[in-house]
């Protein structure tokens, strides 16, 4: 089955960046929609950004645009999420999401904890 594993979270000053990894086994990965999605305390998981299984189109939440970026290298079954000028409201645990075209299914990694903070 699939298995998605986030990394690169971790505590950054406000302005600063970071870049999330999202590694994907047990499926073909061109098959997989890519997500990201974060939560943070006391609010509902919410959509940061989406890529299609080809790369191309891409999908952002209004509190990102223009400064997060999505993206993913199918050779090397990943997807990414660069987060830029990062603010104190981007603090949340980030969860990466695969959809399979194939199967009509969800898989979710176990999160990473990002922490925007002075």
């Amino acid at each position: 089955q699939v298995q998605l594993v986030e990394s690169g979270g971790g505590l950054v000053q406000p302005g600063g960046s970071l870049r999330l990894s999202c590694a994907a086994t047990g499926f073909t990965f061109s098959s997989l929609l890519m997500s990201w999605y974060r939560q943070a305390p006391g609010k509902e998981r919410e959509m940061v950004a989406s890529i299609a299984p080809l790369g191309g189109d891409t999908t952002y939440a209004d509190s990102v645009k223009g400064r997060f970026a999505i993206s993913r290298d199918n050779a090397k079954n990943t997807a990414y999420l660069q987060m830029n000028n990062l603010k104190a409201d981007d603090t949340a645990v980030y969860y990466c999401k695969a959809y399979s075209t194939w199967w009509g299914t969800d898989y979710w990694g176990q999160g990473t904890q990002v922490t925007v903070s002075s």
